[in-house]
């Protein structure tokens, strides 16, 4: 077995993620409760309402924790494995598993990142659209004509023929449009707080990199597969610099999945509420066994059928 893990990113969250395990779970419970933050994640993540877990502010930092926390339940368990990618925000928790950083950096580093990625776009019309049914060369065709209204591009490459748009409001309504008149089968606005993934977060960017200066970044156990290049981390290149970049240019997951099967991985987990990092692998690659994780039941027989396999102790 070539186990990899793969962690969700914003817009999985739901009201009551990690409640059972915090129930259930010792090593999830002193995760969550060494955390130092600045608001009641127990209280936000378990109890919610949506609406607050939704702000990017307290999503960012609850995901990440509820991560950290089943990271702890696996390595208790024996399980560790040979790569690891996230979606957007779900790379801070792949790297948190890999041992860059403990769980209240990762925690810290999110908070941080979900208020200047707030304060980047703040009071300025924006939006995000899944766009499914249409090639990547097409859709970027229909983001060049759309862009004379203002800023939109395309920001995550999922899975074949289902990609994300993003930016100010007007062009992406508008390529929307023209997508649809291209061939696409559906156009679906999304449920998010700013345009992320585009040029109009380098500001973001930019405070990010002076945050990075003073945090330390440990030795990485196992490679992480990074959403900028879809490749693990360089001779050339630094940390900082992907994390840097990842927050204002496309995240490629589809091309994430294909270098990890070219690798050989197998079987992957999926970490984080939600299954859809799931399906956006069965459409990508055939072969690979997928597992996800987000409540106790699918954590006890995610670890049965693992252990099944012989791999693990």
């Amino acid at each position: 077995m070539n186990l990899a893990f793969v962690y969700a990113g914003q817009g999985s969250q739901y009201a009551g993620m990690g409640r059972d395990f915090y129930e259930d779970f010792a090593a999830y419970r002193e995760v969550i409760d060494n955390l130092d933050v600045d608001f009641d994640l127990k209280k936000v993540s378990f109890e919610g309402p949506d609406e607050m877990l939704s702000k990017t502010e307290y999503t960012q930092p609850c995901m990440v924790a509820f991560a950290a926390g089943v990271n702890a339940m696996l390595a208790e368990e024996g399980i560790s494995p040979q790569m690891a990618a996230g979606l957007s925000l779900g790379e801070y928790s792949a790297l948190q598993a890999a041992g860059v950083f403990d769980a209240q950096t990762a925690v810290k580093l999110v908070a941080f990142r979900g208020q200047v990625m707030d304060e980047a776009v703040k009071d300025l019309p924006c939006g995000m659209t899944a766009v499914l049914g249409l090639q990547r060369e097409k859709l970027q065709q229909v983001c060049d004509q759309a862009s004379r209204l203002g800023v939109v591009e395309i920001t995550n490459y999922n899975c074949p023929m289902q990609l994300v748009i993003a930016g100010e409001q007007q062009a992406v309504d508008e390529a929307a449009r023209l997508a649809l008149e291209a061939g696409a089968k559906r156009c679906l606005p999304l449920k998010v707080s700013g345009p992320f993934h585009t040029s109009l977060l380098a500001g973001a960017a930019d405070k990010l990199r002076e945050e990075f200066i003073d945090t330390d970044f440990g030795e990485m156990q196992f490679p992480v597969i990074f959403n900028v290049t879809a490749r693990p981390l360089s001779e050339e290149e630094t940390l900082p610099e992907l994390l840097q970049d990842q927050v204002h240019h496309s995240v490629l997951f589809e091309d994430s999945v294909r270098y990890m099967a070219e690798q050989g991985i197998d079987t992957v987990v999926e970490i984080g509420p939600g299954k859809a990092l799931s399906g956006f692998i069965r459409k990508t690659v055939k072969g690979i066994k997928t597992f996800s994780i987000e409540d106790c039941e699918s954590f006890r027989k995610t670890v049965a059928a693992l252990k099944a396999e012989g791999a693990f102790s």
